[in-house]
């Protein structure tokens, strides 16, 4: 299947000869920064342009000599999987006064730097467009001094910025995501996961403290990750009387059998007076009021270490490409921009209007961060049930099932249906095993506290098979006619999708399935048309690149005794036909190359990889990185790869081979899917509930238009219900994907950071965009959690 098509750029084309490039982190380091640096680094390399490490961040700039170095290719290998920063980060006082920048601006021109890639918080890119606004300013004064010369002034008039935003809070208007949030969520959702064991088997209750002193951002998605009892943030300080309210919610969660209580306190929290409310003052009110045997854990540091998931190496590497390319086309009157994120597509942002947007204070609101208020509305909606009394009363049956193969998060996504569904009004039912148990009857209502501690358990809780319900359509539609099932939610792969499908075509003989039907994609192959993202890809990423990893430290651990071998690992991913996990897998993981169906190739092409690996490994590069998706062709097997590397690489290097299997399929479930799951699904839930109340008519339920049956999927920057008849065009059947897939485009991003001479389709590439207060409710769930 050929790539979308789009303006391509080649690589001769591409041009930033003369220019050179510095890149620097400042102020508190966030995972994934490296991944970014590198991929400025090489982008600006792939271009012709020199690039420049600044060193120890703008305290680097400012002191110059060995804290501004020439980057070399090899001089970012390794460093994808690094936390941190490797080149340092620093606060520097000396930056903020006017002889700090004039030293800062001297050291730049003695290196002919014009252009300047920032990565760090609103304070460090408030920093630099301050810098290039007295830039021509500075140089008139190092003139005068006779530090440079006087034709330099006119030489380097400009300094162009662009910023990256690292910061594991979150806190920075215009972006859904920052680099670092969605590691520092992983390590937050880890400690509650081991928590959570040892608080069951003694009965305890935890309170933990995250950070976040002005944005409570990791507290809150925390706590919709693990479905915490309570929640205190600083954009939300709770009423007068909230001591009493949250006793008696920990006193009912605890009286219904459940063996724990989580609650989650941000380090900024604080109550309708200003006055703080920190981690030990909720411990002695749980201890005085309850008499809970209760712990606190403050995470702290914790939060900001260890290897960067997935998500912010994807992240930092596109944006690190975007940045490279935005400096190639900034001219004197383009404003300073930072690279952002909106939904599934990079956007570039006047920077200043980003950070004019960003409140100051413990408890600024984040009016302009929708992401943040959908979280919010969830949460409520998710952990605090309302009296029976409260609840409206609706008469509706819904119905939830898995549909194919198990993914991570499909519990959470159930979880959020069903109480959704409850707070409505409506009477949620169970289906166990998919349409196999729908046929037999395994049906059974679900309430509320059945649901409780979902979110971070793996697989599927109810239990999922590959059955189409065509086979069985006539006893499906008996069961619907038994438990008056009025409307129906599916949580599957492409089996999901197609079910759909055929329930739609047997409305003709059955009333039963003219009703609402729902479908939230959930598969680690994210192959289901109308979405670019499903439930359950993320973790999958994410064990790839955890198992690529320990491949790789195990190789290192062994090698050291005897000496260092240059080594090949060709690693086997799920997917089916469809090469999402080899591909966003390969770029998350540095791979040299990733075999696809999607991307046809034959023997030249694997001996061409061969040659250019064994090229790469003649120089300083120790390890190299293969992918192949399991069904990329039929005659180039993965044992065929590793024969001809290992044949073709004698001498040169080694090759292993590994096939990782079900472990992709495996385990909890990532931060990101965990929320995406939950929100995706709720959405979902609150259109059969406004579906149910518009085809009600004469005392039932008839819905018989084609947009009563939808697949509510991420396209771009926003969530969208799709009629499943209008997604037949866009769907290849015979190989399960859909004929455009939006990944491709990111192809190109691995064989540049892999040092492949290439085309590059810029069709995609962010365009200078003016930051919008309050975005279209579609994008509330976007893919950045």
């Amino acid at each position: 299947m050929a790539q979308p098509d789009g303006k391509k750029i080649f690589f001769e084309n591409l041009s930033g000869a003369g220019k050179a490039i510095a890149v620097l982190t400042s102020g508190g380091d966030a995972q994934g920064m490296n991944a970014a640096v590198r991929a400025v680094v090489r982008m600006g390399l792939y271009v012709g342009a020199k690039v420049y490490f600044i060193h120890e961040g703008y305290q680097g700039m400012v002191d110059g000599g060995e804290n501004i170095k020439e980057a070399t290719w090899e001089s970012v290998s390794s460093m994808l999987q690094v936390g941190g920063t490797v080149i340092g980060s620093a606060r520097c006082k000396e930056f903020r006064s006017h002889e700090g920048r004039l030293k800062a601006a001297h050291n730049l021109v003695q290196h002919g730097i014009t252009n300047l890639c920032v990565i760090g918080g609103d304070g460090s890119l408030t920093g630099a467009n301050l810098f290039r606004e007295e830039w021509s300013g500075l140089l008139g004064e190092l003139a005068e001094q006779g530090l440079i010369e006087a034709d330099a002034v006119q030489k380097y008039s400009a300094l162009h910025i662009v910023g990256m935003v690292g910061s594991i809070d979150n806190d920075f208007c215009g972006t859904d995501m920052t680099i670092g949030t969605d590691s520092a969520l992983h390590r937050i959702i880890e400690v509650v996961d081991a928590i959570m064991t040892t608080a069951q088997s003694h009965q305890r209750t935890f309170v933990l403290e995250v950070m976040g002193r002005h944005c409570g951002y990791l507290a809150l998605v925390s706590a919709l990750a693990c479905g915490a009892d309570w929640v205190l943030i600083p954009e939300m300080p709770p009423e007068d009387g909230w001591e009493e309210k949250m006793c008696e919610k920990l006193s009912a969660t605890r009286s219904r059998g459940t063996r724990l209580n989580i609650i989650i306190v941000a380090e900024g929290a604080i109550d309708r007076h200003g006055k703080p409310i920190t981690s030990g003052i909720v411990k002695d009110l749980v201890v005085k009021c309850l008499g809970f045997d209760t712990r606190v854990t403050i995470l702290g540091h914790v939060q900001r270490g260890g290897t960067p998931s997935a998500f912010d190496r994807i992240l930092a590497s596109r944006m690190g490409v975007e940045a490279v390319l935005a400096l190639l086309e900034t001219t004197a009157n383009t404003p300073a921009c930072v690279v952002s994120l909106c939904g599934n597509q990079s956007v570039r942002l006047p920077l200043m209007e980003c950070v004019q947007m960003v409140g100051t204070g413990p408890g600024w609101k984040q009016a302009t961060h929708s992401i943040f208020e959908n979280n919010l509305r969830t949460y409520k909606l998710l952990a605090h049930r309302k009296p029976e009394s409260e609840l409206p009363v609706s008469n509706f049956n819904v119905a939830v099932l898995n549909v194919g193969a198990p993914a991570a998060g499909m519990n959470a996504a159930v979880r959020s249906a069903v109480r959704v569904g409850i707070s409505e009004g409506h009477k949620m039912f169970a289906v166990s095993d998919g349409f196999e148990g729908f046929y037999k009857g395994q049906i059974k209502e679900i309430k509320w506290a059945d649901v409780g501690g979902w979110t971070g358990q793996g697989g599927s809780l109810l239990g999922t098979k590959r059955t189409l319900p065509a086979k069985h359509i006539d006893k499906i539609a008996e069961q619907m006619r038994e438990h008056n099932i009025n409307a129906l939610l599916i949580v599957g792969g492409f089996e999901g999708f197609l079910s759909l499908l055929e329930l739609l075509t047997a409305r003709g003989k059955y009333d039963e399935f003219c009703v609402p039907m729902v479908m939230v994609p959930a598969t680690v192959s994210n192959n289901v048309p109308g979405s670019d993202l499903s439930i359950g890809a993320d973790t999958a990423l994410n064990a790839i690149t955890t198992l690529i990893c320990m491949c790789q430290t195990c190789d290192r651990i062994k090698q050291s005794a005897s000496g260092t071998k240059r080594r090949v690992f060709i690693i086997e991913t799920m997917g089916g036909y469809c090469g999402y996990l080899a591909s966003v897998g390969g770029l998350a993981a540095g791979a040299d190359a990733a075999y696809i169906y999607e991307e046809p190739f034959d023997i030249r092409d694997l001996q061409a990889n061969v040659e250019h690996l064994t090229e790469k490994m003649k120089t300083s590069i120790q390890r190299g990185l293969v992918l192949r998706n399991e069904n990329c062709n039929e005659n180039y097997t993965t044992d065929f790869i590793y024969q001809l590397y290992s044949e073709e690489g004698r001498g040169v290097f080694d090759s292993r081979k590994n096939v990782l299997g079900h472990m992709q399929q495996g385990g909890a479930p990532s931060p990101f899917d965990r929320n995406f799951g939950t929100k995706i699904s709720a959405k979902a839930m609150q259109w059969v509930s406004k579906k149910l109340l518009e085809t009600f008519r004469q005392g039932r339920v008839f819905a018989n238009t084609e947009d009563s049956c939808c697949l509510l999927g991420m396209r771009r920057r926003a969530l969208v219900f799709q009629p499943v008849v209008q997604l037949k065009d866009e769907t290849d059947f015979v190989h399960r994907i859909p004929k455009e897939q939006w990944w491709l485009k990111l192809r190109p991003l691995m064989k540049i950071l892999a040092k492949y001479k290439t085309t590059f389709d810029v069709s995609d590439s962010g365009q200078l965009e003016h930051v919008v207060r309050n975005r279209p409710k579609e994008s509330d769930a976007s893919v950045a959690m």
